[in-house]
């Protein structure tokens, strides 16, 4: 029997890109996002390339009421998560603290920390049930250190680091596995996103090196999900070549 993946914000980048990858080795796919249309989209694209079987779900991370329903509304076979890919996440702003806006602080605390809660709050229990199941949580290399102007986001991606390690140990007993993935540079929307909709600005990010694609995290995500049964990632960080830490960039 095809197993079940999960994915949040799989409307762009790497969520777009592990439902991909996940189609592609056999697996069914449950596609999660904000944007109707992308999701339709991508759905018909994983049917027909890969012959999966795609469930689509429009719903955002934040509404705490919404991701209950739509989790309890799964049935039969779609019930059974075998991975759960939180990757639903953003940064919005960039700026110091003294000049922070609010509403950004919200919008990334909102969905990088309580809408990740609230996802593996109504899956744990179906994996629970049959003492299986995987969780990956996306982070960021600014989850392991913090960087100049980033403060928020960065806190919020150390919440997920920490959740993730936290979610290790709670879960041991159940059989799941946890798995932080913690990516540094990638060429994806999120720059756009924190720098609402500047797209000059967001493509001055990734200029002088190359950095990584929505691909090679989908790549590393595959891999950690599959692994054997008594193999369990633990914790990935991933930069381009060209980038040390979260804040030190070789650019030509």
């Amino acid at each position: 029997m095809k197993k079940n993946i999960l994915i949040t914000g799989a409307t762009s980048g790497i969520g777009e890109a592990a439902a991909r990858i996940f189609a592609a080795n056999n697996y069914n796919i449950i596609i999660t996002g904000r944007r109707q249309d992308r999701l339709e989209k991508l759905a018909e694209e994983l049917r027909s390339n890969h012959n999966a079987e795609v469930l689509p779900l429009c719903f955002d991370v934040r509404d705490k009421s919404e991701v209950q329903k739509n989790i309890a509304s799964l049935q039969g076979n779609w019930a059974t998560i075998d991975v759960l890919l939180n990757n639903a996440g953003l940064a919005s702003g960039l700026g110091p603290i003294q000049g922070g806006e609010l509403d950004d602080w919200e919008k990334m605390i909102d969905t990088n920390i309580k809408g990740l809660l609230y996802v593996t709050r109504a899956v744990t229990p179906l994996m629970i049930a049959r003492n299986s199941g995987h969780i990956i949580n996306i982070a960021s290399v600014a989850g392991k250190e913090v960087y100049p102007n980033g403060n928020v986001y960065c806190a919020t991606k150390h919440a997920v680091d920490a959740l993730s390690r936290s979610m290790r140990i709670d879960l041991l007993p159940h059989g799941i596995k946890v798995t932080n993935i913690a990516p540094g540079l990638v060429e994806t929307e999120f720059s756009v996103v924190r720098f609402h909709g500047d797209k000059e600005r967001a493509d001055n990010v990734y200029k002088g090196y190359q950095p990584l694609t929505a691909d090679d995290i989908a790549d590393a995500i595959w891999y950690a999900a599959s692994r054997p049964a008594h193999f369990c990632v633990n914790d990935m960080v991933l930069t381009p070549l060209a980038q040390a830490n979260a804040y030190v960039v070789k650019k030509d």
